[in-house]
């Protein structure tokens, strides 16, 4: 797994603090969605997919730890605080989009009665695998051409570990788009279903027009997910599927999440809530 990079070179305090907003939102997102992909375990398709996706959750984890440490050094405060950072919050405090924060069954409505039902299915998992991966790798490409180093070289080793994750999604999305029209028609209602909360992975922290200015963000939200819907469209399109339509769907980013966030951290934080001072 990667490790921990050096100290931070210092910033102007504003800039710190702006880059660390940034960096908590991208940090909450990999916990949250390491989280739910965790709920898999046991469950998968098979035996070897329910295995990946055990590594992937492990890892996204273990990338969510890396950015709460860097975090930390930038409010100035000790890597020790790791764990109160990642489990003390209430979900108000959280910055994660909202599509990661929904259930593995989608958390949306079913389809009308008659047609073949999408909830629970391992399709829901792959499609948010798919867009959110998209979206990170990126993100970290943004982070490695930026003008802060800890987070750049940071950046490089995570976006190493995070290409297999993509690697394994797209595989799978293939594998199911090419199950027939019933297993095409279904995927395609995914992705109409979560589009607006998928372009919400896009929602722009406070200040960030601060990094952009400071060469920390050498591309705006904006820019990325133009590029990001370029990239989706010509995955699907090779697939026979298409992108959503409709606006973005934001609100994480500021602290508006639903009910499904609040119950995922009553599970995750049981276990620290026993012992605070635990590590994990």
């Amino acid at each position: 797994m990667a490790q921990p990079q050096a100290a931070a070179p210092r910033l102007a305090p504003e800039v710190a603090a702006r880059l660390a907003d940034h960096l908590l939102a991208a940090a909450d997102d990999e916990l949250v969605l390491g989280h739910r992909h965790a709920e898999w375990t046991g469950f998968g398709p098979d035996i070897e997919s329910d295995i990946a996706l055990s590594s992937v959750a492990q890892e996204e984890i273990g990338h969510a730890r890396l950015l709460y440490q860097m975090v930390l050094g930038l409010q100035g405060r000790s890597e020790e605080e790791v764990d109160r950072l990642a489990f003390g919050r209430p979900p108000q405090a959280f910055r994660n989009a909202v599509l990661l924060e929904r259930p593995n069954d989608g958390g949306l409505e079913p389809p009308p009665e008659g047609e073949p039902s999408w909830r629970g299915e391992w399709g829901f998992t792959i499609v948010r695998m798919v867009l959110y991966d998209r979206a990170d790798a990126i993100r970290l490409e943004t982070w490695a051409s930026g003008g802060h180093a800890p987070l750049a070289a940071l950046a490089r080793t995570l976006a190493r570990e995070e290409r297999y994750h993509r690697l394994f999604a797209e595989t799978w999305l293939e594998r199911l788009a090419a199950g027939g029209p019933a297993a095409a028609a279904r995927l395609q209602r995914v992705l109409d279903a979560v589009w607006g909360e998928a372009l919400g992975l896009f929602e722009a922290t406070d200040g960030e027009a601060v990094l952009v200015a400071h060469g920390l963000l050498p591309r705006s939200s904006a820019e990325q997910a133009e590029r990001w819907r370029d990239e989706v469209a010509a995955l699907l399109g090779g697939m026979g599927l298409r992108p959503g339509r409709g606006p973005a769907a934001t609100g994480g980013r500021a602290g508006r999440h639903t009910p499904d966030l609040a119950a995922l951290l009553e599970e995750m934080t049981s276990v620290w809530r026993l012992d605070p001072e635990a590590r994990w």
